[in-house]
């Protein structure tokens, strides 16, 4: 958020000496043309204060958002190892036994302590000491909250139960909701994607500013200038911390808008149309309901006017694990029970590197694999998205991913803290209380070439178009800059014409 002023160089004109009297008729010579080194920086001034005024004004208005996405995101990164403290008794057992029940006696006592659920999938224990997992459908839950019953699978305890999102216990699944729209539903949503949307703009406007400042030790670039004093002292814990953090900041605004609501689906159509969507099993019956037979057939409804499924044959679910652990499906195991006109679907989840992610799907009928999906078949741009997914989840390289995006959260938050202490610092009249600092001086695109000027201005409209939420605030910003400037000019005293 460092604003400084740019100031005209007025290079004097070389003075003029007398022509020697010429004796023969020369051609002139040819003067040299700019480097290409002088190009770049002939360019970077041009663009330099258009940086500056955007960097000022997305870190003066943007930041409270940066700093609560932040902030909530240092609390989720934290709730990974919170969560087995809290959790401690529902997520292990008391004793690691010598051997382990059958699932399905493991789901027959969970269906006990929850008679009321239906049970959709089951999570068989990843680890020794860890409970299995069985998930139900559970009336008066909200859209996306499922039951989750701990059974200890050596004794068939019951050692909880808890309402979950997906894989998160109720504290990560809060502050992960807390997180992304502040508890505040569709509408909350807005202020994560605004963020995830400016952040990459001033991480990469701030490394520009930072890099492209004239410096006499080069090793000032990467580490903070201690003999500073002031404003330059914050300054250059503001630009080095920012250097080092740049990287991960602009990843976790690229991940955090692949699951935003405007961006994230134009996203996704662009991931569909260059052949990197996400593959999925199928586990598709043959003869079922989905090969265009009626779904509702031969169902039968119950005294409560619920639906009945038709039995089939079923081979039960551990056979169905069986058969997906012969087919290589071995690692932290998700089996989806089957639904109408569909087998059991068996999935790997352990997502920290090296992944396993492959999965299979099996005929309850006879307990055959009828389709296999390894993680090695992906596409290059599936396989990164799950890559980024998880790491900005915290996932992918566990306790030190966790570990990292605590870092680079508490980064962002000094960063903000940084940039607002320089825009006070930078106050004209330090005298006044409510004074504060100033803006890099309009019209400063005026002064860019038009070869500079248009490019940079096609790249920002389909950047605004293909990010809205982008788009729109930019556009706002302009809009009020536009308000403003017309009001000073109006305040600004009349000058009197010279007698």
């Amino acid at each position: 958020m460092s604003i400084e002023e740019i100031r005209d160089s007025h290079v004097p004109a070389p003075a003029t000496t007398a022509p020697a009297p010429a004796t023969t008729a020369t051609a002139p010579a040819a003067e040299p043309g700019p480097t290409p080194g002088t190009r770049r920086r002939g360019a970077w001034a041009a663009v330099r204060p258009l940086v500056l005024r955007m960097h000022f004004y997305a870190g003066l208005l943007i930041a409270p958002l940066l700093f609560v996405a932040a902030a909530t995101g240092l609390m989720y990164a934290l709730s990974f190892q919170a969560e087995k403290v809290v959790y401690s008794d529902e997520l292990t057992v008391a004793h690691v036994g010598e051997r382990v029940l059958p699932l399905s006696e493991q789901i027959g006592a969970a269906k006990e302590a929850a008679p009321r659920g239906e049970v959709t999938a089951v999570w068989p224990a990843p680890e020794a000491d860890a409970t299995t997992r069985v998930i139900m459908k559970s009336p008066g839950l909200a859209d996306g909250e499922t039951l989750t019953v701990f059974v200890d699978p050596y004794t068939g305890e019951v050692r909880g139960r808890l309402t979950t999102a997906g894989d998160a216990l109720p504290l990560r699944a809060w502050l992960s909701e807390f997180h992304s729209n502040l508890q505040l539903g569709e509408t909350g949503r807005n202020y994560s994607e605004l963020a995830a949307s400016w952040l990459w703009v001033v991480a990469l406007g701030g490394l520009a500013l930072w890099t492209g400042r004239a410096r006499k030790r080069r090793a000032d670039l990467v580490r903070p200038d201690r003999k500073a004093t002031g404003r330059r002292r914050t300054l250059s814990w503001h630009g080095t911390v920012g250097l080092w953090a740049v990287v991960g900041l602009v990843a976790l605004s690229a991940t955090g808008l692949t699951w935003s609501k405007y961006a994230g689906e134009n996203i996704g159509q662009l991931q569909d149309r260059l052949g990197g969507a996400t593959p999925s099993v199928s586990a598709k019956l043959k003869g079922g309901a989905d090969d265009g037979g009626d779904e509702h057939a031969q169902h039968q409804i119950d005294a409560n006017g619920q639906m009945i499924m038709p039995v089939g044959p079923d081979v039960g679910i551990d056979k169905a694990v069986e058969a997906a652990r012969a087919a290589g499906v071995t690692e932290q195991l998700q089996v989806t029970l089957p639904a109408q006109g569909k087998g059991y679907v068996i999935k790997e989840r352990d997502r920290t590197v090296p992944v396993h992610l492959d999965a299979v799907s099996v005929d309850p009928a006879n307990g055959a694999v009828m389709d296999e999906l390894r993680f090695a078949d992906y596409p290059l741009l599936a396989k990164l998205t799950r890559f980024g997914i998880d790491g900005h989840m915290g996932l992918l390289f566990g306790l030190v991913n966790q570990l990292a995006l605590a870092a680079l959260a508490l980064a962002l938050m000094f960063l903000v803290f940084w940039g607002y202490r320089m825009w006070w610092l930078r106050r004209p009249t330090k005298d006044r209380a409510l004074s504060v600092g100033r803006a890099q001086p309009r019209g400063a695109w005026r002064k860019a070439p038009v070869t500079v000027l248009l490019p940079l201005a096609a790249v920002t409209a389909v950047v605004g178009w293909f990010v809205p939420l982008l788009g729109i605030s930019l556009l706002g910003f302009l809009a009020v800059d536009m308000v403003l400037g017309a009001l000073a000019r109006r305040k600004a005293p009349a000058t009197a014409d010279p007698a």
